[in-house]
């Protein structure tokens, strides 16, 4: 077995038909991976699936999946047990953001939304996978969090929360399943590429400015995020558990 070999494992990536789920997805397969692809849009879903098909036969299926909803992703959870009898690999991207401004003026239901979304989800799923791991003694859990998890924010204050707490719930379940051979840590990127953050690199303005204070002097791409969900979910990453990967160009060193 090779460092980043994944051929015969099975991995759940929520948020996978765009951004950096869909790097991720599409990376685990090329590594060998069975690949769950889900994300709210049916039909986004099967074409990220599809896609992957085409290169990898019989690695990828669909399962729409809203992870505000528990029973939702009791189902998508399910549907994986029963196509492909395990799951060794969970990954936890999806995340919202529905407000952007001073903490003062956000709503209530946009604070529940964040909360509920970004943090209880991922707790909800990592217990619903967390069962078969611990009887095989083998597994591993990875938590798209953000650098907005280790500094303030004048206008992202809830998501950074979410993303802070993030972090201490991979902490919390390393601690809890290590003893099991269980894995937990956090990818926590800086400004990527995706449509999620478009705000941030559309206007070519703002992007020099978001990308002025970061070493690199750049904005970060999908693919550079997917490599560390590889690592975390292979061989290579075997003796990483409760940790934070900062990707981030630099910018919270400067």
């Amino acid at each position: 077995m090779t460092l980043f070999d994944l051929s015969g494992k099975v991995a759940i990536v929520t948020g996978s038909t765009k951004g950096i789920g869909e790097a991720i997805v599409h990376r685990m397969a090329e590594h060998g991976a069975k690949v769950v692809v889900s994300s709210r849009k049916a039909d986004a879903c099967e074409k990220v699936a599809g896609e992957i098909n085409a290169k990898y036969a019989g690695q990828a299926i669909a399962v729409p999946c809203n992870i505000s909803e528990k029973s939702d992703l009791q189902r998508l959870v399910d549907t994986t047990m029963k196509e492909w009898g395990r799951v060794d690999s969970l990954v936890c991207n999806a995340a919202v953001n529905p407000y952007f401004g001073p903490s003062k003026d956000l709503p209530d239901d946009a604070f529940d939304k964040i909360m509920g979304a970004n943090i209880k989800s991922n707790h909800w799923l990592a217990h619903m996978v967390l069962p078969q791991m611990v009887e095989r003694k083998d597994g591993s859990i990875t938590i798209v969090s953000s650098i907005g998890g280790l500094r303030g924010s004048p206008i992202l204050g809830a998501y950074c929360v979410s993303k802070a707490a993030d972090m201490q719930l991979a902490r919390n379940l390393a601690v809890e399943y290590g003893p099991s051979n269980i894995r937990v840590n956090c990818i926590a990127p800086g400004l990527i590429k995706t449509y999620f953050a478009k705000a941030l690199w559309d206007n070519p303005e703002i992007l020099e400015r978001s990308t002025a204070g970061a070493p690199l002097k750049r904005i970060g791409m999908p693919d550079e995020i997917a490599g560390a969900a590889v690592f975390l979910a292979s061989p290579a990453g075997a003796f990483m558990t409760g940790q934070t990967m900062v990707i981030d160009g630099g910018a919270t060193a400067s």
